[in-house]
């Protein structure tokens, strides 16, 4: 989820400012201004703009305090972790971390730094600001910022933290071992930890920053000097400017440990409507964007432009909500099951590429089965499993979102129309609810008061626990069942301390899920990037681990 390099000698015309107003409506209007065409290179770059669109504004420049992907999108320029990934996959790889050893119980990891390495600021990356960072994470205040909506990652990740309503977590401690050499110890083993570490949220901050610019405890540290105006990493860009409601300027940072950027600038605006994105890409106020609609590709195509798609690293599912009768009894979730065609789901709303997903989790997770139980399509078998359990008149309530294009649900109007007709054709009468994106996830993950709905996630690195442990881990309200033993399967699978265990431990428990069958997992849509024609040197990432160093931009 995350081209051959073309360096470019002249400048472009600059990305239009779109009004706030107007990126909610998706009508948003564009003026040109100039370049100039003696723009300085700087060292080791070519020079010019890469302007990027995406859904959305960052929500925060602080990747610790970020859960949403356009604020990654950023972080990922100016910020690194650890741990990487290999350049488009989703398998963990050495980064600021040169190498790292793990003791045998799992406990234990040695991390060996990169030597020369510096913050933007100046200042040293080494084991001290490793550790640094670590407890961070660690004392994050009690309050606003151990909520869900700031430290997410974190909570999910590590289950806890110094002080606050949850003091259980698997982090003991940091160890400085010599200047490049950093130990962190955990309390209980878990196999995803190095995986996790690729997580833009938990890269590597300045810590003099920090200490500069601290928020005092009880505020938003979303809202303060550092998460606005002097985010400070180690990566290929440096925050220019973020000019809330309009664009993020991205300055080449020439002191880069690395390979330089080759671009002056890279420039991030938010264009919330795809066809908005997808006509300031024809009209050449951006380079490149996020999310195309699968029925705009063939017009982007004709333009010239260049699709890229990104190895599916998602899931799309019809969820079912349990604590609604009959969604209780299996026998009516099975026959749903086999009344859902998921190739003509597949072919009439979701893009070219894209496969039926048979489990919850795509095949390039490493504890994909390939034995789990499958439902197909069979209308006939439905209508008598419906007339068994005493179910022919069945009513259900079908939660769809609108207004929303999300990488593992691009078009869910689409969607939701197909299904419609699937389960009509069995005798399911469906009451239709819509909601817009922000009531939408209230209401089916924040409520019991929902019936089937559409849903997904897109994975955010290689591990089972990063799709099953978060649909599945515990009680919900948007599954709406109590089941123990699934939930206890999971928490030991977590804790296991090697990669080979865990795989055998989520292959079992995928399989035992997909007889349980909480709802349907009905494909893994491939995302897809599209370009104007003298963009070069962008790789996509399954989990979107995109760093633009390497690109350059011809007029």
């Amino acid at each position: 989820m995350r081209l051959p390099s073309t360096p470019t000698g002249r400048a472009r015309r600059a990305v239009a400012l779109f009004a706030a107003a107007a990126l909610a409506t998706g009508a948003a209007g564009c003026a040109e201004s100039e370049r100039s065409s003696d723009s300085s290179s700087g060292s080791g770059g070519s020079g010019g703009s890469f302007v990027f669109a995406g859904s959305a504004e960052p929500v925060t420049l602080d990747p610790f305090y970020a859960s949403d992907g356009e604020s990654f999108r950023v972080a990922r320029q100016i910020f690194e972790g650890l741990v990487g990934t290999k350049p488009g996959t989703a398998d963990p790889a050495p980064l600021l971390a040169e190498s790292w050893e793990r003791s045998e119980d799992g406990l234990t990891t040695t991390f060996k730094l990169r030597e020369g390495v510096k913050f933007s600021d100046g200042t040293n990356f080494n084991a001290e600001a490793v550790c640094f960072n670590f407890e961070r994470w660690y004392n994050t205040p009690p309050g606003i910022a151990q909520s869900e909506d700031l430290s997410y990652y974190y909570g999910k990740t590590f289950r806890g933290f110094a002080k606050g309503k949850n003091t259980d977590g698997i982090y003991k401690s940091c160890e400085v071992k010599g200047e490049l050499e950093a130990v962190i110890t955990l309390t209980d083993p878990f196999a995803g930890f190095i995986a996790a570490l690729s997580l833009p949220a938990f890269a590597m901050q300045s810590p003099t920053a920090l200490d500069k610019y601290s928020v005092p405890a009880g505020k938003d540290p979303r809202k303060g000097e550092y998460a606005n105006e002097f985010p400070t990493g180690t990566g290929p860009f440096v925050l220019g400017s973020w000019d809330k409601g309009s664009k993020v300027t991205l300055d080449r940072n020439d002191d880069y440990w690395g390979e330089k950027a080759k671009v002056d600038q890279a420039i991030v605006v938010a264009i919330a409507d795809p066809g908005a994105r997808r006509d300031a890409l024809i009209s050449g106020d951006v380079d490149g964007f996020d999310l195309v609609g699968p029925a705009d590709i063939s017009t982007l195509e004709d333009e010239g432009m260049t699709i890229a798609d990104r190895d599916a690293f998602n899931v799309l599912y019809l969820g079912f909500n349990q604590a609604v009768k009959p969604l209780d009894d299996l026998k009516v979730r099975e026959a749903i099951a086999h009344a859902v065609n998921k190739e003509e789901v597949v072919s009439a709303s979701l893009p070219e590429g894209t496969e039926p997903a048979t489990q919850f989790m795509p095949d390039l997770v490493n504890s994909y089965s390939e034995d789990v139980t499958t439902y197909e399509y069979d209308p006939e078998l439905a209508k008598q499993m419906l007339a068994d359990a005493g179910q022919s008149d069945l009513t259900l309530e079908f939660n769809y979102p609108t207004e929303i294009s999300r990488p593992y649900m691009p078009s869910p109007e689409a969607t939701f129309n197909v299904l419609r007709s699937q389960l009509r054709a069995v005798g399911i009468t469906i009451k239709p609810t819509a909601d817009q994106w922000e009531d939408y996830l209230g209401v089916t993950t924040g409520t019991a008061k929902h019936g089937i709905h559409l849903l997904g996630w897109t994975g955010d690195y290689n591990d089972a626990d990063n799709f099953l442990g978060v649909f599945f881990g515990t009680k919900t309200q948007e599954w709406g069942f109590d089941n123990p033993e699934l939930f206890d399967a999971l928490k030991e699978a977590r804790g296991l301390s090697t990669v080979d265990e865990q795989v055998t431990a989520y292959k079992k428990i995928s399989e035992d899920v997909m007889e349980f069958l909480p709802g349907i997992p009905l494909a893994s849509p491939v995302p897809s990037l599209a370009f104007a024609p003298g963009v070069q040197g962008y790789e996509p990432s399954p989990v979107q681990d995109e760093v633009w160093s390497g690109v350059t931009v011809e007029n």
